[in-house]
């Protein structure tokens, strides 16, 4: 028996008291013996007690309560049960009768109360998958099928002037034909059906895998593309209303192709698919697909032409071989192009591999086709097309809309473009074309010359003008907004910047030295301006490349600073931003550091793809290749006095809805106004007295800087007031976007110049724009800059920028196994030297190439150079623009 268990009750006449008084007083002064000590059967107490049998001590407590005797008040229904123990061991279930629904289970106890049935368990099951079915029906009930003639129909987006005039309305000009699908080549059937859904006239219109695919890859967050089959595509294709990346539109999609499937003859899904799917080019179906690439109906594509279509429906983007760098910089022409041939190439092989084509015809589809013009569009012609790229890459890149949103239409977008501002950029631009290039009296030189364009609000960085070409409908790269041309001399104010915001390093402290451990750099600090400079690292020992080689920096027309005086030619760092002295700069860079240099080009507002590598002193010099949307924008940062503002092209998008989008400029102090404004005043010396002589405005202060590049292939001048900021740049580069590994060429001779300078064309281009796109503006004064840095080399020593002895000198002069970039110039470079030309501060020199001849701007002295050893980099960043980054502000 239990050593717990309870007394039983006592019998009435006492109760307990009576009976512990009872046992107090019993002759043996013992207490009672325990239960089993006697030989009641009930192993009762035998004093004061009534003999009773009891069933257990639930059936006690029970019969202590209905006789008063306990203490306790009647427990609840069920809870003796649950006291009970489980039968076999003494205790008995608790009475009651079964639920319908028995959870927690009434006859298990502890954990095994909570684990269901399998009845239960069956039941649910079979419940949950009756309630789905169910569901499925209903859902597959209430889908329709697409209806074919209302797939793929465009609204027009109506792009606005920031004045809120409307620029134009575009978008939903090129709505597709519906073919017939015997209108639709063979060939073009199988090439889509060999690479998207080999098949597609065997299954059941969806794809299991596909779609657990995309459900999971939604569930991350990640892409949903991919792994549909044609009807799928099809019927997504033709799902307009809906273009959300959701489960519920997914789970949608799915009901309507099984529908369409069971329903719908293949082959009119087929025709369904080629007459509703975006190949590019505002080309919705096969029909204006075929006659936006080839301008041929349909059934007149041969089968490489079918392939090469076959290849859009992976995304225009990345395979039209024209180029997509407004939306997406990796999409240049000859990437394109490579992609585009690829793909073609697979899908005719597998075209051969599942028998749809024979092997020798194959055999004469190795390249791509012929293509055409991108535009037709003439709403687009002139500077709109351009304008129009700008803003939608932009809502693209941003995230504000998909690109087959935009190309659904229905958008009012608001932009920021100034329609006087970029009608007086176009007659500047066009005036010195005109005046000056002329491709039939000189072929070999006026050929291929090419300009770019734009201007930024300084206040906001809202694009107020851009130039990206002749035309938009037969040049379609934005030279505006697309990078290739390297910068040359107009990056030398970041790398003074960052002299005035880090300063240089002490030679006899480490590569690693703390704001504390440089010195602010002055303007009137010294450097070189010898020709020839044999750059130094910050220590004072000579820079080497990774092949040991020297580096002798030369500057323009080989010419030593002209206010210095030999040997070394020391001059302040403002004479060297007037004179574009590149030696000085050079050494410059090097002294801060390179890291330094570039990280102010980034804070001023240039974006790292488009910046060259720091390994070679010739970073400091514009070696690197900004588009002319962020030169304006940087240098807008000197304007403002260090606050920049990235620039944007859209300010508001509404759709039927309301309100979409909305512009917030966002400020960042990228430099103190002390070094912002000692920038500026520096550069409007350049201008005022320097090689930008040419870009001064009437009764206007304006600060700028001109920039040539080595070889002579492109020309800069970049400039500023307080109200807008602007750079022009110039450059001859083939236009022909069929013709493989296009270079920048040289302008030696171009507009009947010995060379072409940023001091001469591109700032008479500044100065006729600025002056009529300010006009009416008030006049606006820079601020004044107060003292900053110390005199950097006031006492030329070895350890601080050290000038070439003469025993350096001879050794340059003699000959030694590795040459120095000066004999390799001499041996292969066909830039004119001093002897040849007027020097950059002849006066009276009566060559002037920029017809500036009586205030001596021939040249603004910047040609920037490059080590022997990074030719093939130099290569790399100036000569082919299809290599460059760009795009959306590249």
């Amino acid at each position: 028996m239990s050593e717990h268990r309870r007394k039983p009750p006592q019998p009435q006449g006492g109760g307990r008291a009576a009976a512990r008084r009872g046992q107090s007083g019993s002759s043996s002064g013992r207490r009672a013996a325990p239960r089993g000590a006697t030989e009641s059967p009930s192993g009762s107490y035998a004093e004061g007690g009534e003999e009773r049998d009891f069933a257990g001590r639930a059936e006690a407590r029970r019969t202590a309560q209905r006789s008063g005797g306990g203490r306790r008040r009647a427990a609840e229904p069920g809870r003796a049960g649950r006291r009970a123990g489980p039968p076999g061991r003494g205790r008995s279930p608790a009475p009651g009768k079964k639920r319908i629904i028995d959870y927690p289970r009434f006859d298990k106890y502890g954990w095994r109360r909570w684990v269901p049935s399998w009845k239960l368990f069956s039941g649910l099951c079979v419940g949950f998958f009756g309630a789905m079915v169910a569901a499925a029906g209903i859902a597959y009930a209430m889908v329709g099928i697409p209806d074919e003639a209302k797939t793929a129909t465009a609204q027009n987006n109506v792009y606005y002037w920031a004045d809120g005039t409307q620029m134009v309305s575009t978008g939903g000009e090129r709505n597709r034909q519906i073919v017939d699908l015997s209108r639709i080549p063979k060939a073009m059937q199988n090439a889509v059906i060999s690479q998207e859904n080999k098949t597609f006239y065997d299954d059941s219109g969806i794809d299991p895998k596909g779609i657990a695919r995309a459900v999971f890859n939604m569930a991350r967050g990640g892409d949903t593309q991919g792994g549909s089959t044609i009807t799928q595509q099809y019927v997504k294709n033709a799902m307009l209303d809906d273009q959300s990346q959701t489960i519920s539109r997914k789970v949608k999609e799915i009901f309507v192709s099984i529908k369409v499937g069971s329903q719908l003859d293949k082959d009119d899904i087929l025709a369904g698919y080629l007459n509703s799917a975006y190949y590019g080019r505002g080309a919705w179906g096969i029909q204006a697909a075929s006659r936006a690439y080839f301008d041929k109906d349909s059934e007149k594509l041969n089968p490489g032409e079918c392939a090469f279509l076959s290849a859009m429906l992976k995304g225009a983007t990345y395979y039209d071989p024209a180029g997509s760098t407004s939306i997406d910089s990796s999409a240049t022409p000859e990437a394109n192009q490579k992609r585009a041939l690829l793909q073609m190439q697979d899908t005719l092989d597998k075209m051969v591999e599942y028998g749809h084509l024979d092997a020798t015809e194959r055999a004469k589809y190795t390249k791509l086709p012929k293509w055409q013009n991108p535009r037709s569009n003439t709403q687009l012609s002139g500077q709109i097309g351009y304008l129009v790229d700008l803003a939608k890459a932009s809502l693209v890149k941003n995230d504000v809309v998909t690109t087959n949103q935009l190309e659904q239409g229905g958008y009012s977008i608001y932009t920021t473009f100034d329609k006087k501002k970029v009608t007086e950029l176009e007659k500047a631009v066009t005036k010195v074309y005109k005046e000056n290039i002329d491709p039939k009296k000189r072929p070999e030189t006026d050929t291929d010359v090419q300009f770019g364009g734009a201007s930024v609000n300084p206040e906001t960085g809202a694009i107020e003008a851009i130039y990206g070409g002749a035309d938009a409908t037969t040049h379609f790269t934005n030279n505006a907004d697309v990078t290739g041309a390297q910068v040359g001399s107009t990056f030398k104010p970041f790398v003074l910047a960052s002299a005035m915001t880090y300063g240089v390093r002490d030679p006899d402290l480490g590569e690693v030295q703390s704001e504390d451990e440089r010195t602010v750099v002055s303007p009137k600090s010294l450097y070189s301006g010898k020709n020839e400079w044999k750059v130094k690292n910050y220590d004072g020992s000579v820079w080497q490349n990774e092949k040991g080689e020297e580096w002798l920096q030369t500057n323009d027309g080989n010419a030593n600073a002209s206010a210095g005086e030999a040997p070394d030619f020391m001059i302040d760092l403002r004479e060297a931003m007037r004179e574009s002295i590149n030696s000085a700069f050079v050494q410059l860079g090097m002294d801060v550091g390179l890291d330094k240099v570039k990280d102010s080009a980034l804070k001023a507002g240039l974006l790292e793809d488009s910046l060259a590598g720091t390994t070679f002193p010739s970073f400091s010099i514009g070696i690197s290749d900004p588009s002319a949307i962020r030169m304006a924008g940087s240098y807008a940062t000197f304007a403002t006095s260090g606050k920049q503002r990235d620039p944007f092209s859209v300010t508001k998008v509404t759709d039927k809805d309301g309100t979409i989008f909305t512009h917030k400029v966002e400020t960042k102090q990228a430099f103190t106004a002390k070094v912002a404004d000692n920038v500026t005043d520096v550069l409007k010396t350049v201008v005022e007295k320097g090689t930008g002589t040419n870009a001064q405005l009437e009764g206007r202060e304006v600060a700028g800087k001109t920039g040539t590049t080595d070889g002579n292939k492109s020309a800069w001048f970049v400039g500023y007031t307080p109200q807008l900021s602007t750079a022009i740049s110039m450059f001859r580069y083939p236009d022909d976007e069929t013709v493989k590994n296009r270079t920048f060429l040289e302008m030696y001779g171009t507009g009947g110049e010995k060379e072409i300078h940023g001091a001469s064309f591109p700032s008479e281009i500044f100065k006729d724009y600025m002056e009529d796109a300010l006009k009416g503006e008030p006049v606006v004064k820079f601020p004044k800059p107060e003292e900053i840095g110390e005199v950097v080399n006031d006492e030329p020593s070895p350890s601080a920028s050290p000038s070439v002895t003469e025993t350096e000198e001879e050794e340059s002069e003699s000959p030694s196994a590795s040459p120095t970039q000066s004999e390799t110039q001499e041996e292969t470079s066909p830039s004119p030297t001093t002897s040849e030309t007027c020097g950059a501060w002849d006066w009276g020199c009566e060559e002037g190439s920029d017809g500036g001849t009586e205030t001596g701007d021939e040249g603004d002295g910047d040609t920037s150079e490059s080590p022997t050893s990074s030719a093939t980099e130099s290569e790399e960043t100036g000569n082919s623009r299809g290599n460059q980054n760009g795009g959306i502000f590249g």
